[in-house]
């Protein structure tokens, strides 16, 4: 089934995002996290692509059996990223192929050891390319990204709003935001895209901070923030995991109750292929 279709609920749709293991054992362990999230009823969950496709045939392989031998709506990623045109229309066959309807259509960061994002000669150089190129060939619903503080290579924000309105044009059917932990980004984001005519649903992204600094390195990384605020409420139990787990966990709660109140169409969890934390945070939600 269509994210586009699900999303017409009058009810916030819940989703999870994994990404594919290096192992078997780690596989074996996802797919027990797969399970435990199974009865969350999640209405769909997505799996990463790595840089350059480097697991590219894990993610069809994972978004398969997700789909068809767990029974949850599956959705791919698809970057742009050391891909030519021929390549990418293998990657989308092969998920067509597997019954797959739904795509997250993004351009992907430059490979490990790189800085900057490079165009692969007869590829694409944006995601807005690759968007209107699927479209153009095949019928998938496709999702995208969106950042609510701002494009982290991008620090002119209606330069940023404007590359997202192209995106959103090229046939985008749903965004999903960069993570985040102040939902006035979120708001204030949310209003700023409706004024430029963006009005397809847009999913807020949610990860829990379990572990500060590795939080601190994912914030830094992909240009969000942590408020002073917020960071007060870890003083002095920073490397009490389990205390930080707990604030972490409430501060999450409070972001997504607020939210599906205000009207969010659903929250997209990044579960880090882990299930307590998200389980913890739907129980509160859902109860």
């Amino acid at each position: 089934m269509k994210i586009s279709d699900k999303l017409k609920s009058s009810e916030p749709v819940f989703s999870f995002e994994f990404f594919p293991p290096k192992d078997e054992a780690g596989f074996q362990s996802l797919f027990e996290t797969i399970e435990k999230l199974k009865d969350a009823n999640p209405a769909f969950v997505s799996v990463t692509y790595g840089a350059g496709g480097s697991t590219r045939s894990k993610t069809v392989e994972l978004v398969g059996k997700i789909k068809n031998d767990i029974a949850i709506e599956a959705m791919a990623h698809l970057t742009c990223v050391g891909h030519k045109q021929d390549e990418i229309i293998s990657v989308l066959e092969s998920l067509q192929n597997c019954g797959i309807e739904n795509i997250l259509a993004l351009r992907g960061d430059p490979p490990k050891g790189e800085d900057q994002f490079v165009k692969t000669e007869g590829g694409f150089g944006y995601a807005n390319e690759l968007v209107s190129f699927i479209k153009s060939k095949f019928s998938f619903c496709l999702g995208a990204a969106c950042y609510p503080e701002g494009h982290i290579e991008c620090s002119d924000k209606q330069k940023d709003m404007d590359n997202l309105k192209r995106k959103v044009d090229s046939g985008v059917d749903f965004l999903i935001t960069q993570l985040f932990f102040d939902n006035r980004h979120y708001f204030d984001f949310l209003n700023r895209t409706r004024q430029e005519g963006i009005n397809i649903p847009i999913i807020p992204g949610i990860m829990p901070i379990l572990n500060l600094k590795q939080s601190q390195r994912f914030t830094k990384m992909c240009g969000a923030s942590l408020s002073d605020s917020l960071l007060a409420k870890f003083d002095g139990v920073e490397d009490d995991m389990e205390k930080v787990r707990a604030i972490g966990i409430n501060h999450a709660i409070e972001q997504c109750r607020d939210l599906v109140q205000s009207g969010a169409p659903g929250i997209h969890f990044y579960t880090l292929n882990r299930s307590k934390a998200t389980l913890a945070i739907l129980e509160k939600l859902q109860g």
